[in-house]
């Protein structure tokens, strides 16, 4: 990975620059993810919320990848590497396009939260499909590659990736707003802040995103010792940290380690949570008007802000201006996926059924809800496919007409559980 120590610090002299030109309230108003403009000064207003788990999300249609936990089990760090790379190229095209229009919306930016690189050893979470698995150092690996391709080895950011949720997140979803991560140092340090500390030191991952949760009782958005003493302080992480989505609202709300939005604005932003996705951050001139924030703090963080804008080269252009959309979801891109999804693949067992002979075979039982189902293909964090093929089409078209396909939903367990209730 190239070193981009130079790059950053010429983009954070010209960042210092342009917030010295801001007045207060326009600095605060850099600190929220749908950063507002700064007209006067030629600065858009940009959204920093953007998905790409495993694909362009939730901006129309893109080349998509299988679920991260699937594209785990190739355990190919390059070809995640690839799958990054394809990923930037196409929030460039996509973002060439929607700023064009000056379409600076949500889910149009080119600062990904991806990947989460936390660790999956309890089913019970729920979210596991996100992740890379349980193990720290595969994660690691393939965390690092897909930032590598994300961001790229040019002197401009290809797109931003972001590391989450930092750092131990994986506890019962239901109860992600008020939940107290218990992990012993040595826990800490083998098992939940490997693949953190090596997107940062070795990826030189642009953003780091906290957890909802408390760990060892501090909420993540706001925690001195992973945050100051070994985030920026052992790591030397020079980008910018984000809250997850209204994370700082359950301060207040749910962890009830302060009783206003404004302390607890003031509480993320004084631990360096430079970006509040969420409206907390609303409170911000309030807390500076109470004394619990100064404008150094605003400042910093604005300053941060603005150096990954200038590293993704938003204020001077770049090649990447010119990616023309055609290259969303192109014959190349598909061909990636479908390499991905095929290595994905996981056969557990196979006494000799597999592959079946079709000259062999006159009908072949197909079972299963999920055998026929569109939403089982998508994943979550998704874009749009422009064809979506299920198990049972791929299975039908591959026999032919010489084959009778027999299918069945068969029990639909989670239904009746529902209806039973």
């Amino acid at each position: 990975m190239k070193d981009h120590r130079k790059e950053r610090a010429e983009a954070r002299k010209k960042a210092e620059k342009l917030v010295s030109q801001m007045t207060l309230l326009e600095k605060a108003s850099q600190l929220k993810y749908d950063a507002a403009p700064v007209k006067r000064l030629g600065v858009p207003a940009y959204n920093y919320w953007n998905e790409a788990l495993h694909g362009v999300a939730r901006a129309g249609v893109a080349t998509m990848f299988p679920q991260a936990i699937a594209m785990a089990a190739v355990f190919d760090d390059e070809e995640m590497k690839k799958v990054g790379d394809i990923i930037a190229i196409e929030g460039r095209a996509k973002y060439n396009a929607y700023s064009a229009k000056e379409d600076r919306d949500i889910y149009k930016g080119l600062t990904f939260w991806s990947p989460n690189v936390n660790i999956f050893r309890d089913p019970r979470w729920g979210r596991g499909h996100e992740t890379y698995g349980e193990d720290p150092y595969l994660t690691s690996r393939l965390g690092v590659k897909f930032v590598e391709g994300i961001q790229g080895d040019g002197p401009v950011m290809k797109a931003a990736a972001c590391a989450k949720h930092y750092a131990v997140h994986s506890g019962p979803e239901s109860l992600r707003h008020e939940f107290d991560a218990q992990a012993s140092m040595k826990d800490m340090w083998e098992t939940y802040l490997p693949a953190f500390e090596a997107l940062v030191t070795e990826a030189d991952v642009e953003a780091v995103m906290g957890a909802y949760n408390r760990t060892n009782g501090e909420p993540c958005c706001a925690h001195k010792y992973l945050m100051e003493d070994v985030l920026r302080g052992k790591w030397k992480f020079e980008g910018h940290y984000t809250s997850d989505c209204w994370a700082i609202r359950d301060f207040h709300e749910h962890h009830m380690v302060t009783s206003t939005p404004r302390q607890s604005a003031a509480m993320a932003l004084n631990a360096g949570c430079d970006l509040n996705c969420g409206n907390t951050y609303l409170h911000m001139m309030g807390a500076y008007q109470d004394g619990l924030v100064t404008e150094e703090k605003i400042t910093e963080s604005a300053v941060r802000l603005l150096t990954t804008r200038y590293l993704l080269g938003l204020f001077d252009g770049s090649e990447y201006d010119k990616i023309p959309y055609s290259v969303v979801e192109c014959k190349e891109h598909i061909d990636e996926a479908l390499k991905m999804a095929r290595k994905s693949c996981v056969l557990l067992k196979n006494d000799g059924v597999l592959p079946i002979d079709k000259s062999k075979v006159n009908t072949i039982g197909v079972i299963g809800p999920n055998a026929d189902s569109r939403a089982a293909l998508i994943g979550n964090y998704h874009g749009t496919s422009s064809e979506y093929i299920t198990v049972l089409e791929g299975i039908r078209e591959e026999a032919g007409d010489d084959v009778r396909i027999l299918y069945s939903q068969g029990c639909d367990l989670y239904k009746d559980k529902v209806e039973n209730l």
